[in-house]
């Protein structure tokens, strides 16, 4: 005699099994149609150029267009907050910094996003150092330049920035070398760039794919790299560190997420994707040109990690006596 489960349980059951089924497909059929990267930063930022590299290569391997949206304002927050509410398909995926993920939560009161549970992790892309730089132009020749004009007429000296890692590591200098600056905030680094080669503002940090190009031009200087280590860029530059503000070290990174509740085979295929991306020419030629290196994870990895980062941006903000906004 047949045995009859009640009909709740063989719903339940055949759902089960589509699911179980359906995963793989996500899969086998992923990227079915073109993909959004959505950078929080103006075009020629240093993100923006590492996604057009990634979705470069992502193209030529799947026949799909990447398309790369410049959200920019507010720390990067607009991107998030649209990159959370998107569709959880694949489709949309936010390439951003620790601006988004590890300091905004230590800078700002209120999040229209939350950094962990609005994203599922994908991958961590990669890290990179900053550089201090002024105007060609300017008297200051050195950072002790910059730390003795500082020091003798405080709140005078502007510093300019347009992500989270770019401010933090203004505040950080001020903090370690016992001066007062004055901060001026952007939308994006290349615009703060640029009010630096007018002469609206007297120096920044900022990544070395937007400072790095006008140093080479001859409109900056190129005063101090923000990690212990050099950058082989600019191998004449000495650290901030080396500069006389001992124990001075502020990196940033890349990493890509999507909305949370985006299916873990989508997820690891985009992955795949992105993990390869970083080993194409594009890529290299962004890591060369930038002092910057590949670093990847798995989704769990970069969970870690951006946990471990979120509380050391934490510690450095408090420590800089940053009030949250």
């Amino acid at each position: 005699m047949p045995i009859l489960l009640p009909r709740r349980r063989v719903l339940a059951a055949a759902l089960a099994l589509g699911a179980a089924l359906a995963a793989p497909a996500h899969a086998q059929t992923y990227p079915a149609k073109p993909i959004t990267f959505v950078v929080p930063f103006a075009a020629g930022s240093a993100t923006d150029q590492l996604a057009r590299a990634l979705g470069q290569h992502i193209t030529e391997q799947t026949k799909q267009a990447v398309v790369v949206e410049n959200k920019i304002g507010a720390s990067g927050m607009l991107a998030a907050q649209q990159a959370a509410r998107a569709p959880a398909d694949g489709y949309t995926v936010l390439i951003t910094t620790n601006t988004t993920h590890a300091a905004n939560e230590h800078l700002y009161k209120k999040l229209p996003y939350d950094p962990v549970k609005d994203f599922a992790p994908v991958t961590a892309i990669a890290k990179g150092s900053q550089v201090m730089v002024v105007n060609a132009a300017s008297p200051y020749k050195t950072v002790a330049d910059v730390i003795a004009k500082a020091k003798q007429s405080p709140g005078k000296l502007s510093f300019g920035s347009g992500s989270s890692s770019s401010r933090v590591a203004g505040e950080l200098f001020k903090q370690m070398a016992g001066v007062d600056l004055l901060h001026v905030p952007y939308k994006s680094n290349p615009l703060a760039v640029t009010d630096l080669l007018g002469g609206q503002i007297d120096l920044m940090i900022t990544d070395n794919a937007t400072g790095l190009p006008h140093v080479k031009s001859g409109k900056l200087r190129a005063l101090g790299v923000s990690t212990q280590k050099r950058s082989p860029l600019v191998p004449d530059v000495p650290t901030i560190d080396e500069a006389g503000v001992k124990g001075y070290d502020m990196g940033y990174w890349f990493a890509a997420y999507v909305p949370a509740g985006t299916p873990a085979p989508v997820v690891a295929r985009l992955r795949e994707l992105l993990v390869a991306a970083t080993a194409s020419p594009a890529a290299k030629a962004f890591f060369e040109s930038t002092g910057s290196e590949a670093y990847t994870t798995t989704p769990e990895g970069l969970a870690k990690f951006q946990h471990e980062e979120a509380a050391k941006w934490g510690r450095v903000i408090k420590a800089a006596g940053i009030e949250a906004e």
